[in-house]
């Protein structure tokens, strides 16, 4: 793709035209502004958006958000909706690391009360919340308590003591999506998962101990209990190894039956069968399963930081309770009813490196934000900014209600590794008051400020096209990661 090929049809919405090739269904469309644009011609996600506007049954537009780049079969950053009930469902359009998302954890507490114990509260979240590829955790599961803990899904939670009834409400989908099948996944997925509820993984995952640094919208911001110099927690991260799992078994498996229902896709990596086929159904049960594993988990974490601010700061500041604002996911498929055209459809809505922004009103959303919106959690590169927003009318309108999920890379983790030394990164970091706790040097490379584009230029676009609004913005006093 080149930059040309697009038409600048807003100053944040670029589109092609569904005319610009023969297999295109739809017009395929990219937030963004001049700079990211070009940012995004780096790699070939652009040409992965195009691909997407092929898929039978995508409506009205193929999306992409301004942090996108290049991923497996969808770019990363994609959002796609496939009408019921033939419109097909993709593994590569919600994938590998299912229901990744973010939760925000809030506290009463004033920076300055706090700042004395950030380095013990640090290495106490790093002690409670095991981290690393493969690392296991504290809560070995037999194979029939999984099972029913990836069908329950919250409410699972909530009867073995580490949620209340508040976290639930506060999560997306009260922490459990409906239909999730425990039979529809395989032996190989449960082992992987079996011990990992509980732990953080590696790679872009992370916990942080975070500053609200300035606040856009007072309404919003005191609706959610956000204030100015306040210590808030966001945990980012998905469903380890069993949601990896899932996603490589139904790939293979859409491979070997693609063909029996006539599918024609200009890359293999969008493997696809209809929603309405049993393979399908059975994928989105599995997903469904994945997507209640990774609630669960965040869950289990919020519990063990709720531990650790126990253990550090118990009888040292008067109000240690840790309370959550809420959780989203960006890696999901989700069936929706959204207008189109005039008319409401239901739809299959991936979001792929995106994030649910539902607007005011809808009834999904817990009584005290109903009015305000969503909140959509965007965590930035570690060390840089990480954004509060809330999901807007024109959200509804333009994106499926949508909107971004992070950063987004412009360096692979490879190149970031040989262009970052990870012990100059990590002093360079406490240099500027940031606690850093890292499982390895490597890993702290991988996730290096200079591998990412500038969230706060990607939380503009978004903002200025109407797809979600400017609540809070964060910044980070301690990191933790695998």
């Amino acid at each position: 793709m080149k930059s040309s090929d697009f038409n600048r049809i807003s100053p944040y919405i670029y589109e092609i035209p569904k005319e610009f090739r023969p297999d295109m269904r739809v017009p395929a469309r990219f937030y963004a502004d001049r700079q990211l644009m070009e940012a995004a011609l780096g790699d070939k996600c652009l040409d992965q958006l195009v691909n997407t506007a092929t898929l039978p049954g995508v409506v009205k537009y193929a999306l992409a958000m301004p942090d996108i780049h290049q991923g497996y079969g969808f770019p990363i950053g994609g959002v796609v909706a496939t009408a019921l009930p033939d419109g097909v469902i993709s593994p590569g359009g919600v994938g590998y690391d299912i229901n990744c998302g973010v939760r925000l954890l809030a506290t009463h507490l004033h920076h300055e009360e706090a700042a004395p114990w950030l380095g013990d509260l640090a290495s106490a979240i790093q002690v409670n919340c095991p981290s690393g590829v493969g690392r296991g955790g504290s809560i070995k599961l037999s194979q029939k308590e999984l099972d029913k803990l990836v069908e329950e899904g919250g409410q699972w939670a909530l009867k073995k003591g580490y949620a209340t009834e508040m976290d639930l409400a506060r999560t997306e989908e009260n922490g459990r999506l409906e239909g999730a099948d425990a039979s529809k996944v395989s032996e190989r997925a449960k082992k992987r998962g079996r011990d990992q509820i509980g732990t953080l993984g590696a790679g872009n995952h992370f916990i942080e101990i975070d500053i609200v640094d300035e606040i856009f919208d007072e309404t919003a911001a005191s609706r959610m209990g956000l204030f100015p110099g306040q210590i808030v927690i966001q945990i980012h991260c998905g469903s380890r190894g069993f949601g990896h799992q899932i996603c490589t078994d139904y790939v293979r498996r859409f491979q070997q039956v693609i063909h029996k229902y006539g599918i024609t896709l200009p890359d293999r990596e969008l493997v696809c069968a209809p929603l309405s086929s049993p393979e399908g159904q059975d994928y989105l049960a599995a997903m469904k399963a994945a997507a209640n594993f990774a609630f669960v988990n965040r869950q289990v974490l919020t519990h063990h930081i709720r531990r650790s601010f126990e253990q550090v700061l118990a009888g040292k500041v008067k109000n240690h309770h840790v309370y959550q604002v809420y959780d989203i996911a960006h890696n999901m498929a989700k069936i929706e009813e959204h207008e189109i055209d005039g008319r409401k459809m239901r739809l299959c809505v991936h979001r792929k490196g995106a994030t649910r922004a539902f607007g005011p009103g809808s009834d999904v959303l817990p009584p005290e934000y109903r009015d305000i919106g969503q909140p959509v959690l965007v965590p930035g590169s570690m060390g840089t900014a990480s954004w509060v927003l809330v999901g807007t009318e024109g959200s509804m309108a333009q994106s499926f209600g949508s909107t971004c999920h992070g950063a987004g890379r412009t360096m692979s983790r490879r190149r970031a590794k040989k262009t970052v030394h990870g012990s100059e990164l990590r002093q360079q970091l406490e240099s500027e008051g940031i606690h850093v706790r890292a499982g390895s040097m490597a890993g702290l490379a991988e996730e290096a400020p200079i591998a990412y584009k500038d969230v706060d230029r990607v939380i503009e676009v978004v903002h200025g096209a109407g797809i979600a609004r400017k609540v809070a913005r964060l910044v980070p006093v301690g990191v933790i990661k695998g």
